[in-house]
């Protein structure tokens, strides 16, 4: 594509250089520019894309898209007032639009999101559609997987994942949309057809002002649902109405509404029966009851199955197709996910890392638990810290047997994390700084029908410290333990 064709798209700009050259890619970050590249300069939190401006023309990027004039000799500038905002009107265009031939589904909340993306996945699978998946654990292309590095991506990422799903004859894709790349404009110009919202608790007060920002930010995709009611293309926002959140929610989106709950809401639960192998259900909709019956466990997770219901029946599937779909997941890596040795007791792996989250999973477990409940816990470094006395709070109160450890520090020194979760504690607990030696004493510890919860990192395959991630996986180490203390 030329540039002056791929920059009519934006209304203002002001451009440098006579020379219409041909644009191969489009790219914002300078380590993946390549010859024919144009390379948009974004402002971020660590690093500001102008400084590699030069580094970029040197690997052969075609031109440069900035918000301040720079001098270039040879390659064409772009100047426009903000790049993020022309990044995703420029990544929209190169990629021909790719949402507006899909059904895009987009699911916000702060806990819950994977798990309502995967029986999405499970559903449209089942109603024998083509799915595509962006979210927290890979990006699913059909049958093609791919690592991500945050549960939502850039613009740029974004469109081309769309455009490969075009390519794929996707018809249908299911996406997490987390409040960073609301407020950071990452989905600006993607047709959304059904936003899905789960829940707010707290989380990301290291990044949003507090509880009310957080809120502003998830919001923003019910908003940008549309103002315009297209019988060709109709959209809709299926919301928690149990949250404390629903009606500012609700009142965000012009679209029609389905609501949905444990006993109120347009979609709802009756005779609710959990046991340690499972839940079931009726589910009351406006569209007929249905039988529900699945290998999930726990009251939040008929939450995330009614609100995958809300988006599929908002799409046109049949109870039956639901219902059957819920039958037969097996639930979402980290999730939940037991790791079987051969013990005699429990052990659960999960990414609990809200003080919300970590209290459903621990309550969850206490209700099956017919020995002593355990668990391994820490705090991610580098994010909120009002959260982490919570933690400790929800683990005391909860677990029977509680082992502070580190999580991914990142940059902050693992021995301050653990202050700021324990010093405010009494009672009797173990603080394991090693996170592998923390997990091989909870399991040393454990007897015959006891529970183990190893929780905040559940997928997840490394440690992340000082800026390096080291392979780590919490399942493979519970498992090592478990054969260990056979020996």
């Amino acid at each position: 594509m030329k540039l002056n064709e791929l920059i009519a798209c934006l209304s203002f700009y002001r451009k440098y250089g006579e020379n219409d050259v041909t644009i191969t890619g489009v790219t914002m970050d300078s380590r993946e520019v390549g010859p024919g590249d144009l390379f948009i300069c974004i402002r971020g939190f660590k690093t500001d894309g102008h400084q590699y401006i030069s580094k970029a023309i040197e690997q052969g990027a075609a031109a440069i898209v900035a918000m301040e004039y720079t001098e270039l000799e040879d390659t064409p500038l772009v100047v426009v007032s903000d790049t993020k905002r022309a990044m995703a009107q420029i990544a929209s265009c190169f990629y021909s639009d790719p949402t507006s031939g899909l059904d895009l589904i987009g699911v916000t909340g702060t806990n819950g999101k994977t798990t309502v993306t995967y029986l999405l996945d499970e559903i449209f699978t089942e109603d024998r559609k083509s799915t595509g998946v962006i979210g927290t654990i890979q990006t699913k292309i059909s049958e093609q997987t791919y690592d991500v590095s945050n549960t939502t991506p850039d613009a740029v990422s974004l469109n081309r994942f769309f455009h490969k799903m075009t390519e794929e004859d996707v018809d249908v894709a299911m996406m997490e949309v987390s409040s960073h790349a609301l407020d950071q404009g990452r989905v600006y110009g993607l047709d959304f057809d059904v936003a899905v919202f789960t829940n707010l608790s707290q989380d990301h007060l290291d990044y949003h002002k507090d509880m009310d920002d957080y809120l502003r930010a998830k919001s923003l995709l019910f908003s940008q649902l549309g103002n315009h009611y297209d019988n060709g293309k109709k959209k809709f926002a299926v919301i928690n109405r149990d949250d404390a959140a629903a009606d500012i929610l609700i009142k965000s989106s012009a679209q029609p509404v389905l609501t949905y709950g444990l006993e109120q809401g347009d979609i709802h639960a009756l005779d609710i029966r959990t046991s340690e192998t499972g839940i079931s259900f009726t589910m009351v909709t406006p569209a007929g009851n249905v039988e529900v019956s699945s290998s999930l466990i726990g009251t939040f997770s008929v939450y995330n199955m009614l609100a995958a219901a809300g988006a599929a029946i908002a799409r046109g599937v049949g109870l039956e197709t639901i219902a059957s779909a819920f039958a037969r997941t097996k639930g979402v890596p980290g999730r939940l996910e037991p790791v079987s040795a051969g013990q005699s007791y429990g052990i659960v792996v999960d990414y609990a890392h809200t003080p919300d989250s970590l209290e459903n999973v621990l309550k969850t477990l206490k209700g099956v638990c017919e020995g002593d409940l355990r668990v391994v816990i820490g705090c991610g470094g580098e994010r909120d810290t009002g959260k982490r006395p919570a933690m400790a709070d929800i683990a005391m109160t909860f677990a029977d047997d509680v082992y502070f450890t580190s999580d991914n520090p990142r940059s902050e020194d693992p021995e301050s994390i653990l202050n700021d979760m324990t010093d405010h504690l009494s009672g009797e607990y173990r603080r394991i700084t090693d996170r592998k030696e923390a997990i091989r004493r909870a399991v040393t510890s454990c007897r015959s029908k006891d529970i183990l919860l190893i929780a905040g990192k559940g997928h997840e395959t490394y440690q992340e410290i000082n800026g390096e991630k080291i392979d780590f996986d919490d399942r493979k180490i519970a498992e090592q333990s478990v054969k260990q203390g056979r020996m």
